[in-house]
Order: structure tokens, then sequence, then C-alpha cells
């Protein structure tokens, strides 16, 4: 038995020490990590997004270019077939998602219904796309099914992936990713320095290039004031103001046929074009096409506008030649970057973009540092002046803590965001909830062991299933958060959670394993004394005597939080409504809010509000939803750019467009209603019904007072508020189940003991880790709030605010319930009610 203990404390150890091993590298530099092994530099914690600064991008493939497309090849394809069978007909258009054509000769109806079956499925509900019916008088229609055209949307995100990563490397940039994200969207987020609206031009276009001929049997004009040739479509010029030409719709080059292109920016007259070299193919019908068209004019068309038309002198064998483009230097350069990476299938729009600088990420970086560092040292100087020794143990197993979570991290390659270091800072102040519950476990098991090793195992071991139970309801919460949608939310759900793994595996492995050592080596007789802990050693608060007048007050506060609900409203940010935040800092001198305000009032977009953050050379400019779609959120941002880059840097740009909103909404009430319903499942399942009343009512409490909040304080509601919301109702009934578990022990030992008189029992039992747990947590919270950073602050306010009120919940409101449910029904006062009390009083019940 001692041979497998020292077997089991070796193996903690040695798993501590490969946690370091792996944590080490993040606290060196890229060139200090560089000469490590591979295996090992690897292996570290990346920093999100707003550490480090980028930009997070959502496109959305246009679901209207795919049904214009496929409306257009449908058209083309039945012109082929009835003129290649000179089947005559009229009235060929297309509308909506159907072609219609009339035959002339309804003789001839069946044989072209004949010849138009291979380009349909046969099933208008099928994935495949098209259904054939015919009318009467010759009439047909050709309809694109829904189906069909979501098929060819998800057909266009796939082939637009390894298209958008060409371009995001050929704009210069190493350390991005793009994903895909559900049918028709892409996600791509760039890491460094961005020019987030260069980015977002260059994803923005489908790039098409193609070669054409004019149509000179009239001109653009008169073909716009009457009717031209089906064959020929009206397009117009990249000029201000633009110019119409008659462009034949065949092409016979595409950029797809070019196979070297090239930039060219003119020294002297700063003119720019593209040089390009065609492949075989498109070399050959080049020659082709200019040689039998010697004189006309040659039309060159950028996603559906004319770049120039120039006039065929001779034929173009060569393969190669120059487009003029008028554009920037930068703009002609991107075209390359463009063209070399391929045309995109369909318009991407920017339906959300998340973009920080770097100098915001470092600063929020060291925000955090200094929070979690001041968080330490209130925790751990709270923790020694409570259990000296034992809580010197304590901190020691919170640095162990600490270095598991980021090995953790590491090992996963996890991203680290600004709200994944406020997890781990809340972290701080709830892992030595693990040791206030032992440690005080231990100290009422000193008065029943015969000995004091004895009172330290079996504190450890009857502290488990309450630690177990306590943790599992925060972790519900955290799993839940994962699904919420944003990423710097799924960084702290994912700190979070693993925090709070490492935290009950750090209570029974590490530290039990050196409070054995520190036993075997000073054999102490008791848990040492100090003040502060001995203020709840005989603790005997009569809770439930006030118990009607509370329940009378949080129903008034309660009521009035649901009518300011009701009728003022939450403060809703940009996740739940759209439109767009901005963080500008002035290049010089401080922010002119007057101004500021004034310029972007003249801009005409709408509702705009100013108000300075940080500093007074910080300004955050907030822009309502402009009600006209994806684009209008971006045009509205790109308004705002124009008008302040020369005066201001733009530390934040979030834009979220009204699809985005919707969705988060939605997943915002539906990650709270499942995160509520599970934790309560499982208070159904671990106690009787009467407990699972109770948690429902005190976490329905906690969450009408916490919205209560929001609305009084007028404290922007986004999804930062969300996380806070369901972390304070799992840290809440956290305390709600300790106090749960030791009322169902008493309710064995003290069968007939009243249930007012047995609930105060258990509350004062727990007292000393209610208010201990509350106040380590408060103080990680407060170094939070005052130097964690402007970003996470209201989330920090909201905290302190939650994790109070869910300990007084966890008292005045979950317990009292039991008794409204008459969980066991009230006694008269007896003789055995005389003796529990007379125990409850002298300390003994325990």
């Amino acid at each position: 038995m001692l041979h497998f203990s020292r077997l089991k404390t070796l193996l903690i150890w040695l798993v501590a020490f490969a946690a370091v091993v792996v944590a080490a590298p993040n606290l060196l530099s890229e060139a200090q990590r560089s000469s490590l092994p591979g295996w090992w530099q690897n292996d570290r914690v990346t920093l999100g997004l707003d550490l480090q600064g980028g930009s997070h991008i959502v496109l959305k493939v246009e679901r209207s270019d795919i049904v214009k497309d496929r409306l257009e090849e449908t058209v083309a394809n039945v012109r082929k077939a009835l003129r290649g069978a000179s089947i005559r007909y009229t009235g060929l258009t297309g509308n909506g998602q159907t072609v219609t054509v009339r035959i002339t000769d309804p003789a001839e109806t069946k044989k072209a219904v004949d010849l138009l079956k291979p380009l349909t499925s046969g099933d208008e509900h099928s994935g495949t796309g098209l259904a054939l019916r015919q009318g009467e008088e010759g009439q047909l229609s050709l309809q694109i099914s829904d189906a069909g055209i979501t098929t060819d949307v998800a057909s266009a995100r796939s082939r637009s992936l390894d298209i958008v990563g060409r371009r995001i490397a050929g704009f210069g940039y190493k350390d991005f990713q793009v994903r895909p994200d559900g049918d028709d969207r892409i996600v791509v987020q760039v890491l460094g320095f961005v020019d987030a609206e260069r980015l977002k031009n260059i994803l923005n276009q489908p790039a098409k290039l193609s070669f054409h001929l004019l149509d000179e049997s009239m001109s653009g004009q008169e073909a716009l004031n009457g009717r031209w040739p089906a064959s020929s479509q009206v397009l117009y010029s990249l000029d201000d103001p633009p110019v119409p030409y008659l462009v034949d719709r065949t092409a016979f080059v595409t950029g797809s046929n070019m196979v070297d292109i090239e930039p060219v920016v003119d020294p002297q007259t700063q003119e720019t074009s593209i040089d390009y070299r065609l492949d075989a193919e498109g070399t050959q019908r080049l020659a082709q096409a200019t040689a039998q068209n010697i004189g006309k004019h040659l039309a060159i068309v950028f996603d559906d506008q004319v770049m120039s038309a120039p006039v065929i002198d001779a034929a173009i064998t060569g393969g190669e030649g120059r487009i003029s483009a008028n554009f920037s230097e930068n703009g002609v350069r991107d075209l390359a970057v463009m063209l070399r990476a391929g045309a995109m299938p369909a318009t991407l729009t920017s339906v959300e973009e998340r973009s920080i600088s770097p100098s915001f990420g470092a600063d929020a970086v060291f925000s955090g540092l200094v929070a979690g560092l001041v968080a330490v040292v209130l925790v751990a100087a709270l923790m020694i002046a409570l259990y000296r020794i034992l809580g010197v143990i304590a901190v020691v197993s919170l640095f162990f803590n600490l270095i598991f979570i980021v090995a953790a991290l590491s090992l996963a390659g996890a991203t680290l965001t600004l709200p994944g270091i406020a997890g781990i800072v809340l972290i701080v102040g709830m892992a030595v909830d693990s040791n206030v519950l032992i440690y005080e476990r231990i100290r009422e098991e000193e008065r029943t062991s015969s000995s004091f090793a004895q009172a330290v195992g079996r504190g450890f071991s009857r502290a488990f299933a309450t630690i177990v139970d306590a943790n599992v309801t925060i972790f519900i919460a955290a799993i839940i958060l994962l699904f919420l949608g944003s990423e710097s939310i799924r960084g702290f759900a994912v700190t979070l959670a693993v925090g709070i793994l490492t935290t009950v595996i750090m209570a029974f492995t590490v530290t039990r394993s050196i409070v054995a050592a520190w036993l075997k080596a000073r054999h102490p007789r008791h848990l040492p004394k100090s003040v502060l802990a001995q203020l709840f050693e005989h603790a005997n608060v009569r809770f439930m005597g006030i118990r009607r007048y509370v329940f009378t007050a949080s129903a008034v506060i309660s009521l009035i939080a649901m009518a300011a609900f009701a009728t003022v409203g939450l403060q809703l940010g940009i996740d739940f409504t759209g439109g767009s935040l901005i963080e500008v800092t002035a290049k010089q001198g401080n922010a002119d809010i007057a101004d500021l305000k004034s310029r972007l009032d003249d801009l005409n977009i709408g509702e705009v509000s100013v108000e300075r953050t940080g500093g007074p050379s910080n300004a955050r400019i907030r822009i309502a939803s402009q009600g006209g779609g994806e684009n209008a959120e971006q045009s509205a941002a790109t308004l705002v750019r124009g008008e302040l880059e020369t005066d201001y840097d733009f530390r934040r740009v979030e834009v979220v467009g009204p699809a985005i909103s919707g969705e988060l909404t939605t997943m915002a009430t539906l990650g709270v209603a499942a995160a509520l319903a599970a934790i309560l499942i499982y208070i159904w399942i671990r106690f009787e019904w009467q407990f699972a009343i109770g948690a429902i009512i005190a976490t329905l409490h906690d969450v009408i007072i916490m919205l209560g909040l929001f609305v009084l304080t007028g404290i922007e509601f986004n999804l930062t508020s969300i996380a806070a919301v369901l972390t304070i109702v799992g840290y809440s009934l956290n305390d709600t189940v300790v106090v749960y578990d030791r009322m169902r022990e008493n309710f064995v030992r003290y069968r007939k003991m009243p249930l007012p008189i047995l609930i105060d029992a258990s509350i004062n039992q727990t007292l000393s880790r209610t208010v201990l747990t509350a106040a380590t947590t408060l103080l990680a919270l407060l170094a939070l709030y005052l130097f964690g950073g402007d970003v996470i602050r209201s989330f920090s306010f909201a905290m302190l605010f939650g994790v109070a009120l869910g300990t007084f919940s966890s008292i005045y409101i979950a317990a009292p319930v039991l008794i409204v449910f008459r969980l066991r029904p009230e006694v008269p006062d007896g003789e055995e009610s005389n003796k529990t009390d007379a125990g409850v009083k002298s300390g003994t019940v325990v």
C-alpha cells in the first residue's frame, strides 16, 4: 500500500513536470523557440485576433449571383438547342428562377420538349435543378429549383475557399486562416497588421475577366432607348460618368486562359496597366477572333464592366498583350492579385467584420497580464491569511493550476482571446474554492476524528462529491458558451471549462500530495488557526427567520426589473441589432467629440453616437443598423473610414450585418435556454424535485435582476453579457449545490429536525466556504474590473454584481423555497427539536 502511494505521488509530479515543459515555450520569444526541437516549439497557445491584431471577416456567397448565372446558362442552352434543331421560337426570357419560351409552330412542340429534356432532371424538387413544363399553344417553361440553387451555392462556396486563400497569400499576408462556415459562408482570419478595407476589396470582387466583341449594330445609348439583340447585352464602362456599350455575350478568352499576369505602372505618366500572357487555347482563340474582326472594337470586360474597348488594328497572334487599367497603383496590383488567384464563381459579400489594430491588441495583453497578476497576489494574500501554511499550499496548487491550463491550451492548439484571459483571471478566484471546501471540511472533521491525519483524509474524501457537483454547473455553462458563435466568447468558454477541470484535478492530486508531505514532515495536530477563519467557526445566524421579508423584497425588486425590461428595454449591442462600432485614436492631440459627431452626421448614415473611451485621445463611434442589407453596413463603415483616416487611426472596427445579428440573437437565446435546462436537469437528477424547483426559482431570480441591472445602468448588452449571465448562473448554482449537499447530508443525520432549523444549520456550516469563495472570486473580478481594460470592464462589472447576487440567492432564495414546497413537514418543537437546536448552537451538528 505504501509502495502504491509513493508510485501515485511520483506519477502526479511527473505529470506536473510534463505540464511545465509543455507550457514553457509560451514564455519564450520566437527566436528562442526556434532553437527548440520541432515537437516542443509548436506546442504553444496562439494569441487571438483581439490580442495580436488583425481582421476577422465573414463572407457570404451571393445567392442572387448563382441564380443569375444559372438563368443565363439555361437561356443560352435553350437557345443553342432550339437553333441547332432549326426550331423557330419567340419570347425566350428568364425571370426569377424560370425560363420561358414559345415554340412558333405548335406542331414542333413535342420535338422541342424531347430536345430540352436532357437539360432537366425531370424532378423540380431534386438537387440537380431543372424541371420542364409544357403549357398551351407551344409555351414551355424550365423551372430552376431552390434545391438546385442551394446545391450550386454550396459548390460555389467550396470552389471559392481555395481562391480566397490564394488572394490573401498574393496580398502578402502569411498568418491567416480560411475555413467554411455552413453552406454559403467563408470565415477569413488574418492576424497582424491588416489593411481591412483593401483586404475586403480583393475578396468581395468576383474578378471575372473576359474578352468580347462590341456589337456595333447600334450604339450603347441606342440600345438603351430601344431593343437590342438577345445575343448581346448592355454593359457600362468604369468611367465617371459610365458609358454604355453593347457587348456580344460570347466570350472567346477568359481569365482562366491567362497564365502570367503582371501589374505595370509607367514611371513617367503614372498610368497603370496589366501585362498578360495567354495559354495555347487562349492564344488561338484571340488570334482567330481578332483576325476575323479587324477594324472592329474589342471589349475587355471585368465583373460586367467594360475596362477598355480598343480598336482591333491587326490579328493578335503572340498571346501577349497589355490592358489599360484606370486604377491607382495599389488598385492595379490588387487587380493582378485577383486575376492570378482566379475568378470567384460568385460575389462574396462581407456580412461581418471585426478588425483590431496590433497596438490595441498589445494594450489588451498588458491589461490582462496586470489584472491576472493583481488577482493572484490578492487571492494568495487572503488564502495565506486564512490558512497559514495550508494557504501557501493552496497558492502553490493555484500556480500549478495555471500551468496546467496553459499546457492544456497549448496541446489543444487553442486560441487565447481577451475574454479568455478574463476566464483565467476568474479561475484564479474560483480555483481556491476547492481548497476552501476541503480545508473547511477538515476543520469540521477535526471535531469527530481521533487524529488530525484522519480528519485530513475524511476532509478530502467527503468534499469530493460536493466539489464535483458544484463545478458541474459552471462546466455546463462553459460548454454551452462554446456554441454561441463568437470566437472571443469561445475563448472565454474554453479557458473556463479547462480551468474548472484542472481545478478539480489539482485539488485531489497536487494539493493532496503536498498536504500529505506536510503531514509526514511536520506531524501537525490541528488545522492552522487564524483570526479570519475563526469568525465562522461558531456561526449561528438564523437566516430563515427573516425569509418572508427577504422573499417579499426580492419579489418587488424582480417585478421592478421585469417592468423596466419590458418598458425601457436593454441597450442592445451591434451583436444583436447589427450596425458598426468603431474606436479611433487621434493622430495628434485629443479626440474632438463634437467635431467627430458633426462630420459623421454629414455623411447621412443614420443614427450616430460618439463618446470618449480609454483616454482623451480615444473615441468610440456607434453607427445604427442601416436597414439596407449586408452591403449597407459595410458601406457605412467605409464612409467613416474615408472621412476620418486622415486625422485618426482605427483601433477597433466591428461591423455586423443583419443576417449575423439575427443568428447571434437566436443562438444567444437558445444558448441561455439550453444552459439553464441542462443545469437544472442535472440538479433534478442529483437531488429531490424540490431542490430542482428551488434552483430554478433562484436562477430565474438571478437572471431577472441581472437583466434589470443592464437596463438600470444602460450597460451595452452583447455576447459578453450573455457570457456573464451564464457564468453567474453557473456560479450561483455552484454555491447553491454546496448548501444543498450539506442539507441532504443533514437530512440523513437528523431526520426529525424542523426544516427551517436544518436549513439554517446547513447554511451556517457552509457559511465560511460561501463567504470565502465569494471573497476570492470578487477580488479576482475587482482586479479584472480595475486593470483589465475598457473592452471587458462592463463584463467585469456585471460579474462583480452577479457573484454577490448569486451568493445572496443561494442563501435567501434557493433554500427557503424548500420550506414553501415542504421538503420535510415541520414538526412541533419538542425534545428532539430542542436537542438538535442546542446541538446546532454548540456547533456539534456537522
